[in-house]
C-alpha cells in the first residue's frame, strides 16, 4: 500500500461520519483518534524495528530526523529499571508530578507527551518555570523543554 493510499483511507475514515454539513467537532474528534492510532502504530513499528536489529540511525533516516532525535522520542525504559514512563501533557504534568512526588518518585527525564520518574526513599517537590527565572537555592535542574525549565528538590 502506498503512502498516498494510506493518507486517502485515513481521510475517508475521519470524514465518514461528517456528512454534507460539516460537524467540525466530530471532525476534530475523528482526526484526534486517527492521530493517536497513528502514533501508537508508529511506536509499535519502531519497537519492532529495534527488536529486529535495526539501528537508531536507520530509523532516524526513515523518519527524517537524527539518530538522537529518534532515540529520545522512541526509546523505552528497560523493564529491570525502576523508572516508570508516564503519559503527560503540558496541562496535567504538574498535577502528575505533585502526586508522584508525594509517593516518593522524582522526575529524571521528560519529553513530548511523557515523564519518567524514579522511586526514592523521600518525597519530592517539582517545579516548572517559564524562561530563565531561577527558582532559588535547593532546586536541582532536571532539564529544559522550550519555553520551560523543570526543577526538583527533596522535601
Amino acid at each position: 500500500m502506498t503512502h498516498d493510499t494510506i493518507r486517502e483511507r485515513v481521510a475517508e475514515a475521519v470524514l465518514e461520519d461528517v456528512g454534507d454539513e460539516i460537524d467540525y467537532l466530530r471532525l476534530v474528534a475523528g482526526a484526534d483518534v486517527a492521530a493517536r492510532e497513528g502514533d501508537r502504530l508508529l511506536r509499535e513499528a519502531v519497537a519492532n524495528a529495534r527488536h529486529a536489529g535495526q539501528s537508531w540511525d536507520a530509523i532516524g533516516q526513515v523518519l527524517g530526523v537524527s539518530r538522537q532525535a529518534a532515540q529520545q522520542r522512541f526509546r523505552t525504559v528497560e523493564p529491570e529499571d525502576d523508572r516508570r514512563r508516564i503519559k503527560a501533557t503540558a496541562f496535567n504534568e504538574m498535577e502528575l508530578l505533585e502526586r508522584e512526588g508525594r509517593d516518593g518518585n522524582h522526575l529524571v527525564e521528560f519529553g513530548a507527551g511523557y515523564l519518567v520518574v524514579e522511586p526514592s526513599d523521600r518525597q519530592w517537590e517539582h517545579l516548572r518555570v517559564r524562561g530563565r527565572r531561577d527558582p532559588g537555592e535547593g532546586w536541582e535542574l532536571v532539564g529544559r523543554w522550550f519555553p520551560f525549565r523543570y526543577y526538583k528538590r527533596p522535601l
